[in-house]
């Protein structure tokens, strides 16, 4: 059969099945495959010679090991150069042959069915043959994923029992329409394949999940991936959006509270009450314009709905406000402690809560939730 996708195989010191593997891809009807040679060591050249010869075959070189990223970047620059006239888009795969040629199949025809959603092929990281590290470091991706950049899509998938399953699949269908905005996306190696999940959630995108063959050759000795720096670009690139929360409200936080500081000392003529509302109100008003400026265009990088976000950012802060004022006030009521003091721990226990809500409700938009695709009974190898 005809396929309608371009298939991608980054490679980086790859055995001998990477040929059969190939040859039996091009047997179930793809008729273009890009392989890059992520500077593989000389002995390997045979290889990569093999693969040249095939006509279906395209072969990028780097000198060096540039990293996954990198390639996967190169390769849909090559596709949009080339191919992307001709195909709905492409497919990546790993080359250690973890991804069955029937699987690799079946997105390619759910990539036909649905040309705008990024389709993931999902491992069962339930299933006994899993090595330990890869179910327990893909199962705690996602639970951060879900966590900082969570999101309505992401709240609405978990109520279903729906949610991205696999975080670091690498078998990918992605339509022409992302392709050229996923080449723009920051991370050379496995942060790269994060960003695109990210970016996912954060345009919109709508991501379909097939169910595949959860098969691992030597434990995944054969890996690539550098635990230690991998993960620290990876998690990086999540907590990114948490950090610039993070700034953002460090710097409104200094200005409330050197507004609210200012005003108590004016007003040290007032009663208790009125005199931390007063200070409070006044700083919070003045501080909030600013965090509202910059959660919406830096952080959470929403742009439309802005009279909705507006009202919704400012029932928060009323509420916020409120608690923060009563806490303040009923705290310096039954310790006697300084109300500047007070509220710089009230405040800082706010802080979490107010990023969550930030979050999911106030710069979050209608999403189209999760879907899966309709598949077959799942088989292990």
């Amino acid at each position: 059969m005809s396929r309608s996708s371009v298939l991608i195989i980054p490679s980086l010191n790859p055995d001998s099945r990477l040929t059969a593997y190939i040859k039996k891809l091009i047997h179930i009807g793809f008729s273009k495959i890009i392989v890059v040679d992520d500077g593989s060591a000389p002995q390997y050249q045979p290889i990569f010679d093999a693969v040249k010869s095939l006509p279906e075959c395209d072969l990028l070189v780097h000198a060096v090991n540039m990293g996954k990223g990198r390639s996967l970047k190169d390769a849909f620059n090559y596709y949009c150069q080339n191919y992307s006239d001709d195909f709905l888009g492409v497919i990546t795969a790993d080359s250690d042959g973890q991804h069955m040629a029937e699987d690799v199949g079946r997105l390619d025809t759910a990539l036909a069915e649905s040309a705008h959603a990024l389709i993931l092929g999902c491992r069962d990281f339930d299933e006994a043959s899993v090595p330990w590290k890869s179910s327990f470091g893909n199962k705690m991706t996602r639970q951060v994923l879900r966590l900082f950049i969570g999101s309505a899509r992401q709240e609405e998938a978990r109520s279903h029992s729906k949610a991205i399953t696999d975080t670091q699949t690498g078998l990918r269908a992605i339509p022409n329409k992302l392709i050229k905005s996923y080449l723009t996306l920051p991370g050379e190696r496995f942060e790269y394949e994060t960003n695109m999940l990210i970016e996912a959630l954060h345009t919109h995108t709508p991501i379909k999940e097939i169910g595949i063959q959860t098969v691992y050759i030597n434990a995944n000795s054969e890996t690539h991936f550098r635990p230690l720096a991998d993960s620290f670009a990876i998690y990086s690139q999540i907590f990114s959006t948490f950090f610039k929360y993070t700034l953002a409200s460090l710097s409104s936080f200094l200005l409330d509270y050197g507004i609210y500081s200012l005003l108590i000392m004016l007003l040290g003529f007032l009663p208790l009450a009125p005199k931390i509302w007063t200070a409070a109100a006044t700083a919070r008003i003045l501080s909030s314009l600013y965090n509202y400026t910059m959660n919406m265009s830096i952080v959470f990088k929403n742009s439309t709905g802005r009279r909705k976000t507006f009202i919704k950012y400012y029932m928060l802060c009323i509420s916020q406000l409120a608690c923060s004022s009563f806490l303040v006030w009923f705290t310096c009521l039954h310790t006697g402690l300084s109300e500047i003091t007070i509220k710089l721990f009230v405040d800082t226990l706010l802080f979490t809560a107010s990023f969550a809500i930030q979050k999911n409700w106030v710069f979050q938009e209608e999403r189209t939730p999760i879907r899966q695709l309709p598949q077959h009974s799942r088989r292990l190898i």
